[in-house]
């Protein structure tokens, strides 16, 4: 569909009513147009905030696939770009963040230097660690967790630093969630 409006004299429009039509697969479409775009980091991210923000689904998970490549090509500049967003209104915004630098993803490219290095991305999951939104929770926790198979004593003194500083319900699941890898053993 992209490649077909390639030459189409109102591509820009072609692509407002896909982002706005009410099918949420047609919003997909419209946010892998991201991911084609060609645009500079900040501006995929300006662009793929509708979707991150989005009703359905299917379309916010749609929204951190299209520019994960993107963020993996500039992290130090995407961390930096999202730490806003993690202080968002928006759960879903919030939660796009987390989601978005998770160093093993689903379905995606992972991210290596996360693995190596989580506490990169402490200044994204940090301001996270006790939200009152159990997507926002749950997505903090996994990332955690991803962490955990290549940097498990790291989590562990994380979780633990977090409990003591923010011994909150949230804070709790969070823990217990992000250790779950930690507790099977080897």
């Amino acid at each position: 569909l992209y490649d077909l409006t390639a030459l189409h004299a109102e591509r820009d429009a072609v692509a407002h009513r896909l982002a706005t039509h009410a099918s949420d697969v047609a919003r997909c479409w419209a946010a892998q147009w991201v991911t084609l775009s060609g645009l500079p980091l900040p501006a995929q991210l300006e662009a793929v905030r509708r979707f991150a923000a989005d009703s359905h689904f299917g379309v916010r998970e749609i929204a951190w696939m299209a520019v994960r490549d993107a963020v993996i090509a500039s992290l130090d500049e995407a961390l930096s770009l999202l730490q806003p967003w993690v202080s968002d209104a928006d759960p879903n915004i919030r939660r796009f963040a987390s989601e978005l630098t998770r160093p093993r993803g689903v379905w995606c490219a992972q991210i290596e230097a996360l693995k190596a290095e989580p506490w990169r991305a402490l200044p994204l999951i940090e301001p996270l660690r006790a939200d009152g939104s159990r997507y926002v929770q749950n997505s903090v926790a996994n990332w955690l967790n991803d962490a955990s198979k290549t940097q498990g004593e790291w989590v562990e003194k994380l979780c633990r630093r977090w409990v003591s500083e923010s011994d909150t319900d949230a804070t709790r699941y969070i823990a217990k969630r992000a250790s779950r890898t930690l507790s099977k053993g080897p």
